[in-house]
């Protein structure tokens, strides 16, 4: 099948990309807030720049000439059948862009096989955890992020706002896949042809009229500050709330975690001395960066509802006041005051008191005559939901923008 689908995409399309969850996550936040020693990185060294001054300024120039000499439908077109990581690239692109190309579907040196298997195991144990957080907590979190919120909502991709917020919650699911980082896997096409999508959005969004009004005073989109920021809005997030829910995980299986989440950060273009190197680092630089800066938007608002819009499909709705509970027991009372969740006040005293017991049932703490049927109808819903993101049977797009959002 040439197109991507949604097991095969990281984050797609128009305005969100890859790491539309992390590329276009871009913080209001000044300069002074970044202290964070690139000691604590993967690289281990760095330069010490505020990554809010940061961009991807090779492929950016590239991708600037393309818009400007109406290549983008010919190179998508030629790119739409690139879906795997060992498939040569195709014959057609301009010799510019497929030099970067080459170059940057490499692995980084310190790409560690086992642990990258590791996270696959990590995955499969613990894959329903992982999957709600990812659509529900990540997902809901990244509405309460303003810059991202309102790049995605400028960009071409926000015309179709329920497309979106779905790419951006399947990011989870894909860089879990077995076969991510293999030569039959998908990730590496996925995360190079991310980047393109990037530098147009970088090229594009300033010419935005409501982007422009909105964006606080950035002038260029999906900084390195703006790409960590929403990383750790995944995988830093997502550690914290099983640990706060008290799920076992070993540290060979949170080394695994993290390390597909380094590679899928280098490989969307994240310099290496901004990628945390060990969890502590990754706590402490998310302290700083991301917890200081969520607020309400009317356009996260619109995001949101967008999100509920695709949790309401699983069953017709018949469950969506539960998951809207569930949603708030996740992200917290602030977050889903800023973004407009119900409080669904009957039913937040039964998820607290429910969640806990399933997750000590699902590990083995506690035997099944401890755990209420309301627990059971609250993970079945779940499991729809994860499902709703797992199906196969509808094809993505993963395409470099031309315009914006039409007004």
């Amino acid at each position: 099948m040439a197109d991507i689908n949604r097991r095969r995409l990281l984050v797609a399309g128009g305005a969100l990309g890859t790491f539309g969850a992390l590329g276009l996550a871009s913080p209001a936040r000044a300069r002074s807030l970044w202290t964070w020693s690139p000691a604590g990185s993967v690289a281990g060294k760095g330069a010490g720049l505020d990554p809010e001054w940061v961009w991807d300024d090779e492929i950016d120039a590239i991708i600037a000439q393309v818009i400007e000499r109406g290549q983008v439908p010919r190179v998508n077109d030629l790119l739409r059948g690139w879906v795997r990581n060992d498939q040569p690239l195709p014959d057609g692109l301009p010799g510019d862009l497929r030099a970067w190309m080459e170059e940057a579907r490499k692995l980084p040196s310190w790409a560690d096989p086992k642990k990258l298997q590791d996270a696959v195991d990590f995955t499969r144990k613990k894959g329903l955890y992982t999957g709600v957080l990812y659509g529900l907590g990540s997902g809901l979190l990244s509405t309460a992020i303003p810059r991202e919120a309102r790049a995605v909502y400028y960009s071409k991709g926000g015309a179709d706002m329920k497309d979106r917020v779905a790419k951006t919650a399947q990011l989870g699911y894909d860089v879990g896949d077995r076969y991510a980082y293999k030569p039959q896997g998908g990730m590496i096409a996925t995360s190079v042809r991310t980047r393109l999508v990037h530098a147009a959005v970088r090229h594009l969004l300033p010419q935005s009229p409501g982007w422009s009004r909105t964006s606080g005073g950035q002038t260029v989109p999906i900084s390195q500050a703006d790409m960590m920021v929403t990383w750790h809005s995944l995988p830093t997030y997502v550690m914290g709330k099983l640990r706060d829910w008290r799920v076992p995980i070993t540290a060979t299986e949170a080394a695994g975690f993290l390390h597909v989440w380094q590679v899928s950060a280098h490989m969307l273009g994240i310099r290496d001395e901004y990628i945390p190197a060990t969890w502590d680092e990754a706590n402490a630089q998310s302290r700083q960066v991301l917890d200081p800066i969520v607020d309400h938007t009317p356009e996260g608002a619109a995001l949101t509802d967008a999100l509920l819009g695709i949790i309401a499909e699983v069953d017709a709705g018949l469950t969506e006041p539960l998951i809207n509970a569930f949603s708030r027991y996740i992200v917290g009372d602030r977050v889903g005051d800023l973004i407009g969740l119900d409080r669904e006040p009957l039913l937040k005293p039964v998820i607290s008191g429910a969640w806990p017991l399933v997750v000590a049932f699902r590990e083995g703490l506690i035997p099944l005559p401890g755990v209420p049927s309301i627990a059971w109808v609250l993970e079945e819903a779940l499991r729809k939901f994860v499902l709703l993101f797992m199906s196969e049977g509808r094809p993505i797009h993963l395409e470099i923008p031309d315009a914006n959002r039409p007004l």
